[in-house]
């Protein structure tokens, strides 16, 4: 029987246990039962975000949550900084512009870091600015952007709130949503949470809270305050995904078990042997800025990195992600996030040196695998 990987950034691989309870027979999403599984899977929500407010959960992908926090946030012609690094940068600045906000748009070198002192001097420039939007890791780079020094410099100003997309970052690596000032930050299911598409998360700051009083965007199944009202009755404003939310209080009591910081070593270490073999190939890595939860590598000179893409997929069943708008053709992408495990990423690397070969780019065997196998010995 073939064997198929699935190792790009979203959807992930899923844990067979989480799967097995998602199999269970549907119950009622207005019963004592299911209240009482949403009120666990609340309280190990705010373990993993590292705070003590509501962490809200729609039923839609994390881009619904990124913008029920625009619609939520903001009125008609506010204005908010949007840092664009990458494809879901733009996503931000999509979203101001279908609502009339005015996005002041940081334009970011891909495979680059945001520089805060240029978030600093837009702020200054624009002192009626209402929030920054900004990835803590932008997915189609790779790149991992300084959110906990905005962070800090937003505590400072009562006025303006940050809002980070953490969708492929909470869980991977550490995000002390209330130590760091981040006031809203969303998530998905499909990424480090290790479940299939459907369920969205944001967590709101009560500094947050204030400008959701006074936000006069249109909204109705996107709504905080609906949502807040529903969380006081232990159940949700409309019909939730029960079953994901059933698999989401298996995936959590895992990661309790485990706790944050054995997880955040289990994906550095995924991350740090894939980059090892990555760069023993003579490969240069593309994110200046490299995150835990996705490789980005670029292709050698005269490959178009969709072809390795389509190999890898096509003659050994493992699914990675090329390079998005400008990057496609140029990049591709090995995710470290999902149920995944060192030997994942061995296979991945000697397929790929295998590709690559193939492709005309001269890689001796085993020389990827040897160097990412060394590192994950020593650590």
């Amino acid at each position: 029987m073939d064997k198929s990987y699935l190792m790009a950034p979203g959807p992930v691989t899923v844990d067979p246990e989480v799967l097995a309870e998602m199999s269970r027979p549907v119950i009622h999403h207005r019963s004592p039962e299911f209240s009482a599984i949403l009120t666990e899977v609340r309280e190990g929500l705010k373990y993993l975000y590292q705070t003590r407010n509501d962490v809200l959960i729609l039923a839609s992908s994390g881009t619904g949550g990124m913008e029920a926090s625009v619609v939520n946030l903001l009125s008609p012609g506010d204005k908010a900084i949007v840092v664009r690094g990458g494809k879901f940068g733009e996503r931000w600045s999509e979203l101001c512009n279908a609502y009339k906000v005015e996005a002041i748009n940081l334009e970011v070198t891909w495979g680059e870091a945001v520089d805060p002192q240029e978030v600093k001097k837009a702020l200054d420039d624009n002192p009626d600015v209402k929030a920054v939007f900004v990835q803590a890791h932008e997915t189609s780079t790779g790149v991992k952007h300084p959110v906990r020094e905005l962070g800090i410099m937003l505590k400072e100003r009562p006025n303006t709130v940050l809002v980070v997309d953490a969708i492929s970052a909470l869980g991977v690596y550490e995000l002390k949503t209330d130590d760091w000032g981040l006031d809203v930050v969303v998530t998905g299911s499909q990424k480090a949470l290790s479940l299939p598409p459907g369920l969205a998360f944001v967590s709101v700051s009560e500094k947050a809270w204030k400008f959701a009083q006074e936000a006069r965007l249109p909204r109705y199944y996107f709504d905080f305050l609906r949502e807040r009202k529903a969380i006081a009755r232990q159940t949700t404003a409309f019909t939730p995904a029960v079953s994901l939310i059933i698999g989401l209080r298996e995936v959590l009591n895992k990661i309790i078990k485990t706790g944050l910081p054995a997880l955040y070593a289990h994906h550095r270490r995924l991350s740090e042997a894939t980059k090892a073999g990555i760069t023993a190939m003579g490969l240069e890595l593309f994110s200046k800025a490299p995150s835990e939860s996705v490789t980005a590598v670029k292709a050698p000179e005269g490959i178009d990195a969709q072809d390795v893409v389509k190999l890898l997929r096509e003659e050994y069943g493992i699914t990675i992600a090329g390079g998005q708008a400008q990057a496609r053709g140029k990049i591709f992408r090995i995710s470290h996030m999902g149920y995944l495990d060192e030997w994942d990423m061995l296979i991945a690397l000697a397929a790929l040196e295998r590709v690559l070969n193939r492709l005309g780019y001269p890689v001796e065997p085993g020389k990827g695998v040897a160097a990412a196998e060394a590192y994950l010995v020593q650590n």
